[in-house]
């Protein structure tokens, strides 16, 4: 989508609740991160506190996981399945909200396979692999309908 630093993408999602807890316009992305924070009510708390949470740091041994990091992979699903990029992608969401029967849940399991997918690109130093992102995804939706 974009390349941003931490403190910028943190920014943004502080700026997209403060705004629309004011009810002032949202760009077009603005509007899709809204959607997302949206069903994240359990952030919605932490956003509104931005100088209490915009330094802290969510280590990997910890029992929490980073909400702007899970934030800014459902912006990635949402750009991927805007462009079915890699192609197929939409497909595979259809197909997973055929199963589950909720759309948010269907992110949720493509947002797992991204994570996965990016983890073990870093892991092994290598580029990121759609075919695996794609194999990861019908792992997942196999696993549903067994």
């Amino acid at each position: 989508m974009f390349d941003v630093s931490r403190d910028q993408a943190r920014q943004f999602f502080f700026e997209v609740r403060a705004k629309s807890k004011q009810s002032l316009p949202l760009s077009p992305l603005e509007d899709v991160a809204l959607s997302i924070i949206n069903h994240h009510p359990e952030y919605h708390a932490l956003l509104d506190q931005p100088e209490r949470y915009k330094d802290k740091d969510w280590q990997g041994e910890s029992n929490e996981h980073n909400p702007f990091l899970h934030l800014s992979l459902h912006l990635a699903i949402e750009e991927q399945l805007s462009i079915n990029q890699p192609p197929g992608i939409r497909a595979y969401f259809e197909r997973l909200c055929l199963s589950l029967k909720d759309e948010h849940l269907a992110r949720h399991v493509l947002l797992e396979s991204l994570t996965e997918m990016v983890w073990q690109a870093q892991v092994n130093q290598q580029p990121l692999d759609n075919q695996r992102y794609l194999s990861l995804v019908e792992e997942r939706l196999h696993q549903l309908n067994s």
